[in-house]
């Protein structure tokens, strides 16, 4: 893991991850992405309702890949900022009973140090998992 990745998940645990214990307790639990691997910046499971986080630590010559799982019945609305502009803005649909996934990729450059996610789900039942990557 290089420092910069590092300096992210320590970001991650020192900064804001809204959402946790949001809507009913076991609400559409259990909604996960896989864990990313070395290529990994911010990685967020089992979330319900709203939510979002901050993070830093990303690398400005890598292009930033922003995930979101959900199930629910429903959607939730995904936005993405790096340096006050918003670089990412996307909508999941979250199906009762299954997974739905949608993505964004961002060229180098375009995501540059710190972060921040924002979701914004229909319901507060809604489920969700993120998981941040910048592939090398």
């Amino acid at each position: 893991m290089t420092c910069a990745k590092a300096f992210g998940a320590a970001a991650l645990a020192l900064c804001a991850v809204t959402g946790l214990g949001a809507g009913p307790a076991g609400a559409a639990d259990g909604v996960a992405l896989p864990y990313p691997g070395p290529d990994g910046v911010v990685w967020v499971n089992g979330q319900v309702g709203d939510g979002g986080l901050v993070s830093g630590g990303t690398s400005r010559s890598l292009p930033t890949v922003l995930t979101v799982a959900c199930e629910g019945g429903g959607s939730v609305r995904v936005t993405m900022e790096s340096q006050q502009t918003q670089v990412a803005a996307f909508t999941v649909d979250c199906p009762a009973g299954t997974t739905g996934v949608g993505s964004a990729t961002m060229a180098p450059g375009l995501v540059e140090g710190s972060f921040s996610v924002g979701i914004d789900a229909s319901a507060d039942t809604i489920g969700w998992a993120l998981v941040v990557t910048q592939p090398e």
